[in-house]
Formats: C-alpha cells, structure tokens, sequence
C-alpha cells in the first residue's frame, strides 16, 4: 500500500463507528499481507466499503457500528445497490463492491463478533452479455477476398488458404476452432456440399457449405505445396504442420487496415456475421441455433437484439418522424 493508503491514512476517510473503523483496518490490512492482494485491488475494496458505510450512515441516522452491519437485512444491502444502480453503476462494478462487502463480513465473523447473514443471501447482479459486432455483408465478402491481398508478400497458396478458412467462418458459420479441426478428408470439394464439424463439449453437427466456399477451398488444395493425408488437418501452415489460430488472427489484422475496419472485425466477428445477416435475410431462428451449435436458444437470441439495434439505428437516422425535437 502506499502512503497515501497507509492505515492511519484510511482511518481519516473511512466513515462508520470507531470499533466498525479499526475492523475496517484491519481487514485492509489482511488483504495486502495475509492475501497479498495488489494495492490497486486493496484501493478498490476500500473505496467500495467507504461508499456502502456512507450509504448505511444516511440510512440508518447515524454512522454505523459493527454489531448495526451484523443487524443488516437483505432489504438494507438491496437498497444499497439499487442507490448504486441509480447513480448509473454497471453490474460488473456491482459484482466486484458486493464481493467487497462480503469479504469485510466474512473477516467481522473470523474475528468472532457475529455472524452477518444478509450479504450472503443477496443474489449476485447479473452481468449483461455483450453484443455481437457484426461486420457489413460487403465487408465480409471483401476479407474473404484473396485480390485484396494480392500486393503482401505471401504466397499465393497461403493467400488462398487464408480465404478459405474465412470464407467457412462467413459462409458457414464454424469458429476458428472447428475450421482448423477439419481433417483433409472433409473437405468439401467435387460436390460435397455439407461437413460434419466437431464444437463445443464435443457435440457434431453438419453444416451446408455454399459454391463459393467449395470454391475456395479448391483452389487452397490446387495450389497447396503439400501432400495432405485423409486423416491430416485440412488447413496446414507454411511448413505442412497445422495451422495455428493466431496466423488467421494476424490475416485478418491486416485487412482491417486495408478495409478499413475497426478493432472489433475479428475472424469470431465473421461467425456473428453469419447469423446476424442469416437473420436479416429471414432465416429461422431455430434453424440458425442448429447452425451455429449453440447447445441454448437463449445464446442465438442475442442475434436478434443485434437485428433489432441495427434496425432502429437505421429507422433513428433515415426515417422523418424518427427524430424528435
């Protein structure tokens, strides 16, 4: 800790009750030593448990002592975090203070002054999910385009390779993951217009692949140094082993700058851009779960929200009675 979080330092800042104060300290205190947490993640905690004893200070008339935090229903921290929420706190920040608060509970009842049953029964703020970030379908096009890398100083068949497991991460809706598992054996080329991919927890499904996709990937193989055995990797790397993940990552950082994409256009970004523009276009729901191997609707559903903030985006800036004054 430094100076300016010394113990002596903290006592002159911290509201409460004089016995709540020196607990207080001394849990401080523990985190650094005894928990070796950093001092930033001990500055965080005391600025959480200085903002809820100023809260219970007004809430409960006076400042508060140990034996009036033991006596806390769940009603009292409710209204504590709702007063947080209204001051336009996020449930991350919420997660973290209320762990805070238990960790100050848990060190008052190892000191034998009680047990402090309310902060265990409050229920842990639920994190909002982020938003897929879809990309524009002519941008998803143009990555999977191997023209717009023509003038790098790769070889050709890398190049077509690149193209071809962005091109089943668009088309097909695969995660790099499952892309990269794809055995030589399941390549679909000569008319194969389907493949059977492994995901998450080990559950298969099979996935319809377009012409263009077929096409990329044959000419990947045509132009492949290597010869490929059924039961190899389908995508391999500059010297015939399997290709890493990162190699794609780094593709696609280069065409965000000659795209001029930003920061969120990510090889993941092509799968959400899969079923954000599958949606769209009228595509089923349901049938969009199967696709993309999401074991829970709830998890597609969040394509649905992307659909709709895009909608009134374009209805808010086109539309004259959007705009009110």
């Amino acid at each position: 800790m430094s100076s300016s979080d010394s113990p002596s330092a903290l006592d002159l800042v911290l509201p409460g009750a004089a016995d709540t104060r020196q607990e207080a300290m001394q849990w401080l205190a523990s985190l650094a030593k005894e928990r070796r947490l950093s001092p930033k993640t001990v500055e965080a905690y005391a600025r959480d448990l200085r903002q809820f004893l100023t809260f219970l200070t007004g809430h409960l008339g006076e400042p508060p002592s140990v034996r009036a935090i033991l006596e806390l229903k769940p009603l009292d921290i409710r209204s504590f975090l709702a007063a947080r929420r209204m001051g336009s706190v996020q449930s991350r920040s919420l997660m973290r203070q209320l762990a805070a608060l238990r960790s100050f509970a848990r060190h008052l009842e190892r000191e034998g002054h009680g047990t402090a049953s309310a902060f265990a029964a409050i229920r842990t703020p639920k994190v909002d999910r982020n938003l897929p970030r879809p990309l524009s379908a002519a941008s998803a096009v143009a990555v999977t385009d191997t023209e717009l890398r023509a003038g790098e100083n790769r070889k050709p068949w890398i190049l077509a390779r690149d193209a071809a497991v962005l091109s089943l991460l668009y088309g097909a809706g695969l995660r790099i993951s499952e892309a990269l598992g794809l055995q030589r054996r399941d390549a679909p080329v000569n008319g194969i217009d389907s493949i059977t991919v492994t995901g998450k927890g080990g559950k298969m499904r099979s996935v319809p692949v377009i012409s263009p996709i077929q096409r990329a990937v044959e000419d990947y193989l045509h132009l492949c140094p290597y010869a490929l055995p059924p039961e190899g990797p389908l995508f391999v790397g500059a010297r015939g082993g399997p290709l890493s993940p990162r190699i794609i990552q780094l593709a696609v950082e280069e065409l965000r700058g000659a795209l001029g994409l930003p920061a969120s256009a990510t090889p993941h970004a092509l799968r959400h851009s899969f079923a954000t523009h599958l949606l769209a276009r009228g595509g089923d729901l349901r049938g969009i779960q199967e696709l993309l191997g999401h074991a829970s609707l709830s998890t597609t559903q969040l394509y649905t929200k992307v659909d709709a903030t895009r909608l009134m985006d374009a209805f808010d800036s086109a539309h004259p009675r959007a705009r009110r004054k």
